[in-house]
């Protein structure tokens, strides 16, 4: 078509009557052809420089083909259809000069204007980016700055150039056609939009689905629409998670419960494990007390094992509980993490959901095999392992030790366990009494050599004057050491023929006198002895042998003179000498 290879020129004047001549030609109005008209057609023809379309009158209208360079190749079809600014008549050939580039500007002109009094959104692409910000394509070019161009900075601009996004628009100025968007504006918009929606349709206690969108130590956030609510790791397993991970992965798709909501904190609190059913709430019935379970070590710690039951419901073996031996044992020596144990329940409080488990309740105690084996009299050997003031602590067996006290350690008295014995020492003891209720073994070494109490009694009765040694003093008398191991006491009464009040007044320790013994109870193994009677009974024995060896130096005459006393003669003779 030659009339669209001619240059045509803009400034050309169009003279009144040959306006008016165009107007009879294509049978117009000025009203209905005037330029700067919105005009609409169909694209008849595509060239290298312009686009022909159809309006409808006699000549087709001419757009150039630079007003395309921003459409795609759908824009630029036959038949589709176009709106376009008359912008010119040639006078010369009557053609009709088109411009879509300023349609486009005008109505996007006006599309910013109603978006921006209305507070609504526009739909741009963004093109690149400038010091500042972004160029963005809403039919003009529209400035985007850059801390607008997100809710949170973007780290990766490139990533968005060429996106479509919708954009608030915050200032506008239709004679300047200049426009500064936001896209930060529309998306906080859309998301308190979002929220309130969301937090209208919430119910406590109803299970909802939603999407995982991150991942943290504490918890996962699940977006439920627009709106992320979290889970926290608590309230994902009845039964403990290390982590989060462990049971969630980014993307997934996940059915919650709302467990609570605060719209004015923008908080929503949800739920996983409430899904299913506590598990603690059927544990008495499950585990009563004193019953053997199974279970499965999952965690050691410097105080005990953590024991799981099921899912959800553990256990704590206190290290008391561990084993039978009073030495504290590490639990990481006895047990191992992921061994199956049998164990005892031992206590359960439901409310703080805590169980108390023994170990070593669930076999045999030690003690009632060893009574099996062993009972009273029964000779052991073994390793002094400690000493106290009230005796020492023997090795019997692994995990039983049997205390030696000090009473039992030998027949004379001792003040500490350590005159006669030392740690690590290897002695030989007599099982006196295994307790298997109060978990003690009691010992005596003093007993392999005899109850000399039996020895004491079978040699000595009632009336004999023993010698023996102050080793105590009391109130009430003082105690006596008769022969080593064997004790007596003087009570005040037998202390001297005079009153005795204080006995530290007459007495002292170490101190060696002669007592009688005036009481003997030998089931009980006691004996009373007596200073005041042994001093009179020593008396009557001096003055015996006094007499006895008086006798024993009398002569005959001595006799005669005292049996001439006593016939009548000599007494007269006696009295007439005496001077009767």
């Amino acid at each position: 078509m030659s009339e669209i290879k001619k240059s045509i020129d803009k400034n050309d004047p169009l003279t009144p009557e040959a306006y008016e001549n165009l107007l009879e030609r294509y049978q117009f109005t000025v009203k209905e052809l005037t330029p700067g008209k919105l005009i609409k057609g169909k694209i008849v023809k595509v060239t290298s420089s312009h686009v022909l379309v159809d309006i409808g009158f006699k000549s087709e209208g001419l757009i150039p083909i630079e007003d395309f360079e921003d459409d795609s190749a759908q824009s630029l079809r036959l038949g589709a259809e176009i709106e376009a600014i008359l912008e010119k008549i040639d006078p010369k050939d009557g053609s009709l000069l088109l411009s879509k580039k300023r349609a486009d500007t005008l109505r996007a002109l006006d599309y910013l204007e109603k978006a921006h009094l209305s507070q609504g959104w526009v739909q741009g692409k963004i093109m690149e980016k400038v010091k500042g910000g972004f160029i963005v394509n809403v039919g003009i070019k529209a400035f985007l700055p850059e801390n607008h161009a997100d809710v949170r900075a973007i780290k990766d601009p490139d990533k968005i150039i060429g996106n479509i996004f919708k954009f608030k628009v915050i200032r506008f100025d239709r004679k300047s056609e200049t426009a500064v968007l936001s896209r930060k504006l529309y998306l906080l918009d859309e998301r308190e939009k979002r929220k309130r929606r969301i937090f209208s349709k919430l119910v406590k206690g109803e299970k909802i689905k939603g999407q995982v969108k991150s991942i943290t130590n504490f918890g996962v956030f699940i977006d439920i629409g627009g709106v992320e609510g979290l889970l926290h790791i608590s309230d994902m397993s009845w039964g403990k998670i290390s982590h989060p991970s462990e049971l969630f992965t980014v993307g997934q798709e996940v059915e919650v419960v709302v467990l609570d909501f605060d719209e004015a904190e923008e908080r929503i609190s949800l739920g996983y494990k409430q899904l299913t059913e506590d598990p603690w709430l059927k544990v008495p019935e499950k585990y009563p007390l004193g019953s053997k379970v199974k279970g499965k070590v999952i965690s050691l710690t410097d105080f005990g094992a953590f024991v799981e039951l099921e899912k959800g419901v553990e256990g704590l073996i206190h290290i008391s509980d561990l084993t039978w031996s009073k030495k504290p044992v590490h639990p990481k020596k006895i047990l191992s993490l992921g061994q199956e144990v049998t164990v005892v329940v031992l206590d359960i409080n439901q409310e703080a959901k805590r169980i108390s488990l023994g170990l070593k309740q669930a076999g045999p105690h030690p003690l009632e095999l060893l009574k099996q084996r062993l009972g009273p009299g029964s000779r052991v050997r073994g390793k002094i392992t400690s000493l106290t003031d009230f005796g020492a602590f023997m090795q019997i067996e692994k995990d039983i030790e049997g205390l030696i006290h000090i009473s039992d350690i030998c027949w004379e008295k001792i003040k500490h366990p350590s005159e006669k014995l030392k740690v690590g020492q290897e002695v030989e003891a007599v099982i006196l009494n295994i307790d298997v209720e109060k978990q003690k073994v009691s010992l005596g070494i003093k007993q392999l050599e005899g109850d000399i109490w039996e020895d004491f009694f079978a040699r000595h009765k009632v009336g004999d004057i023993v010698q023996v040694k102050v080793v105590r003093i009391a109130e009430f008398g003082v105690f006596v050491e008769i022969t080593p191991g064997i004790e007596g006491v003087v009570f005040l009464s037998e202390l001297d023929e005079k009153r005795v009040d204080h006995p530290l007044e007459l007495f002292s320790g170490g101190e060696q006198r002669f007592a009688k013994i005036i009481k003997m109870n030998p089931k009980e193994k006691k004996i009373s002895l007596s200073f005041r009677q042994a001093q009179i009974e020593l008396q009557r024995m001096e003055y015996q042998k006094y007499l006895q060896a008086r006798n024993d130096r009398l002569t005959l005459g001595d006799i005669m003179k005292d049996q001439l006393r006593h016939l009548p003669l000599a007494k007269e003779k006696v009295k007439k000498k005496e001077g009767v």
